[in-house]
């Protein structure tokens, strides 16, 4: 049974309002580098990326300092939901256990912090 035109127009006016809430709350919060030093202290980031998260202790993990703030917090994000599922997310246990009580917000501030790091990432041609 096919719903009615006036039933699709609801529906589709309820799907628009619901993008435009997702997309407003992402807009609201401005991300604040400040907190996310402050987060990249207490949860001691700098034990595994090194000083200035610039200089890592092994190989095995990456320099972030400068890294574009969009791609780390969809990285931190992806540890968040990955939960050892390499389908739905990235699977570190060191770093879903780092993540996983942090709000949206303090990722967003996070990667910010990260981003406005003097870095040595080198792109290779």
């Amino acid at each position: 049974m096919k719903p009615s035109k006036a039933l699709q127009a609801v529906f589709k006016a309820a799907c628009a309002a619901a993008l435009f809430g997702i997309a407003s709350m992402n807009a609201a919060h401005a991300a604040d580098a400040a907190n996310g030093k402050a987060l990249s202290d207490s949860h001691n980031c700098a034990a595994c990326h090194g000083p200035n998260l610039n200089q890592p202790v092994s190989g095995e993990y990456p320099k972030l300092a400068g890294q574009h703030a969009t791609y780390v917090y969809w990285a931190l994000r992806q540890y968040q939901m990955g939960n050892g599922n390499p389908n739905f997310g990235r699977s570190n246990a060191i770093m879903a256990a780092q993540v996983q009580n942090l709000s949206q917000s303090d990722l967003k501030d996070l990667a910010a912090y990260i981003e406005s790091l003097n870095g040595s990432l080198v792109l290779k041609k």
